[in-house]
């Protein structure tokens, strides 16, 4: 039976954790350094840390953060937001990256994906994709970027298998109809791309309760990632984990 990966994902803007719905009325949630700590201890699988701001801004992400978090973090981290080339895919590694994560860039010129796949192994290379519900198609979804403020003709799902296909090792799945409300993840999203690829899918956007988490995975999902459950305090990782195990599901204890 495969080991399913929980993920807590650390939304950054300017070097301060935040929380918001999709990507809109941030909220402060803490310090990145202390949270990835905290998780770690109570048995992360990994940290995920998104800047959303630093490609609407048209910047880099911060690399002093990435570097104040892995000086305090042994588990696999990745870095998403901003990364438009190579060189800064080589800096946030050189930061203390173990993963980076492509979404804009890497839409408008899919080569990107290739380019860092040969240069780092595609085991470093993420793509992440933000998918929104396109209204009146019943199980098509678009892709988003600039943190959601830019629609895209580009189907999600097909997207997905392209960045397969050019060297991604990993789906960072995120619909963007469900971020920060709670509701639960996309299902129906879920299982279209774990269907479509090979890779392991991640599932994001919308968990609040361990069940939602469940959820996920029954649909396909290879890892679970998640924010507000766990800044809130409303569950520990070690408690989601618990509540995995009792219903059969492996994860690393």
């Amino acid at each position: 039976m495969l080991t399913r990966r929980i993920i807590p994902c650390l939304d950054v803007r300017d070097g301060r954790v935040v929380k918001g719905v999709r990507f809109q009325g941030l909220r402060d949630a803490g310090d990145p350094a202390e949270l990835a700590a905290r998780y770690e201890a109570e048995g992360a699988d990994e940290i995920t840390l998104l800047d959303v701001s630093a490609t609407p801004e048209g910047r880099a992400t911060a690399a002093g953060t990435v570097a104040q978090v892995r000086r305090v973090l042994g588990i696999p981290l990745c870095v998403g937001g901003g990364v438009r080339e190579v060189a800064d895919a080589s800096r946030l590694l050189d930061a203390g990256a173990d993963k980076i994560g492509l979404n804009t860039a890497a839409v408008r010129r899919p080569e990107l994906l290739s380019e860092c796949a040969e240069l780092f192994g595609s085991q470093c290379i993420v793509v992440a994709i933000d998918a929104a519900g396109v209204p009146d198609r019943l199980f098509r979804w678009e892709v988003r970027i600039r943190s959601g403020a830019e629609s895209t003709p580009i189907d999600a799902i097909a997207w997905a298998s392209r960045a397969e296909a050019m060297g991604a090792g990993e789906v960072l799945l995120t619909s963007w109809d469900r971020d920060g409300t709670r509701s639960g993840y996309d299902l129906e999203l879920t299982r279209a791309v774990a269907s479509a690829v090979r890779i392991p899918v991640i599932a994001s956007g919308g968990a609040a309760t361990p069940e939602h988490l469940l959820a996920a995975i029954d649909a396909g999902a290879d890892a679970v990632l998640a924010a507000s459950i766990f800044h809130g305090g409303e569950w520990t990782v070690a408690g989601v984990k618990q509540f995995l195990l009792k219903r059969g599901v492996e994860v690393r204890t």
